[in-house]
């Protein structure tokens, strides 16, 4: 008998935890965060996008997209990852959101782990990445393969692309300072700089290259978040690694890692609301 109750609990625990799970994976939130930097002439609010990974809140999006109007952002920032490259070819979930974003804000795209592969990968995706990118392109957004482009007298906003080889499973490469120069030339010294940049395991090297603001996502916020412990599980199969979401600083320049808006492989969410980010830059002499 006691088999029994324990088995109906087990039953009744792993629903609930489905079902919660099944519930957070459609319903976002919106954070705010406030930086303050001389450089910043004046206020401006982005939105700070990553890993949809071809998810949906309402038909085409129409619930993120409505939050995002309400905002009334000066910008929109895409960190990559909007879709699922793993065998799987479907891209239109992202298209349609990002375009419907270019048609009413400046969209700044860069590319995640994911965009990279369908890149690479041709034999499995042959030219849907050109598409993908001429389409957006093509709605104006400004899609940035390790490149930069400046925004008003005030900010430059840059992309890299990091290689495959920084997302091993189960080890972390280190870094250098070089590998973006190489990629991105140097960084803006009188512009407030942001870098997107997919994965938040190099925070120090994005600093060292002289990133005042990095926009990072990937790990999904740990799939399941403990309180006073974060999140448990990467995608590279770390365990409570700090960085897997939340506001850094590091001697004056700042991360902020996405939870991000989907998932893939591990469908789970667990008091990890799938999330918008709201960037508020503000000059420090307004306080």
């Amino acid at each position: 008998m006691g088999i029994i109750i324990a088995g109906i609990v087990c039953a009744v625990g792993g629903a609930a935890f489905l079902a919660r799970s099944a519930y957070e994976r459609k319903h976002f939130v919106t954070e705010e965060f406030t930086i303050h930097s001389d450089k910043i002439t004046s206020g401006k609010t982005f939105v700070f996008l990553s890993d949809l990974h071809s998810n949906s809140f309402g038909k085409g999006n129409e619930d993120l997209i409505r939050a995002i109007d309400g905002i009334r952002p000066d910008g929109i920032l895409v960190g990559g990852d909007m879709m699922v490259c793993k065998g799987r070819r479907e891209v239109e979930t992202a298209l349609h959101l990002i375009c419907a974003l270019a048609a009413r804000y400046p969209v700044y795209c860069g590319n995640g782990n994911h965009e990279c592969r369908m890149n690479r990968e041709r034999k499995i995706y042959g030219n849907q990445y050109d598409e993908y990118k001429n389409r957006l392109i093509k709605a104006g957004v400004h899609y940035l393969e390790d490149e930069t482009v400046l925004v008003g007298d005030d900010i430059a906003v840059s992309a890299v692309e990091i290689g495959e080889e920084f997302y091993k499973k189960f080890y972390v490469r280190k870094m250098k300072k070089e590998y973006l120069t190489k990629r991105l030339g140097r960084a803006s010294k009188d512009r407030f700089q942001i870098l997107l940049a997919h994965s938040p395991l190099y925070h120090k090297t994005y600093c060292a290259w002289g990133a005042d603001l990095s926009l990072a996502g990937h790990f999904h916020g740990g799939t399941i978040r403990i309180p006073l412990l974060g999140g448990v599980m990467t995608p590279q199969y770390q365990f409570f690694l700090p960085c897997c979401a939340g506001f850094f600083e590091r001697n004056g320049r700042y991360m902020i890692v996405s939870r991000g808006l989907g998932t893939h492989s591990i469908n789970i969410r667990i008091n990890n609301k799938p999330q918008v980010v709201v960037v508020k830059l503000t000059n420090k002499s307004i306080f």
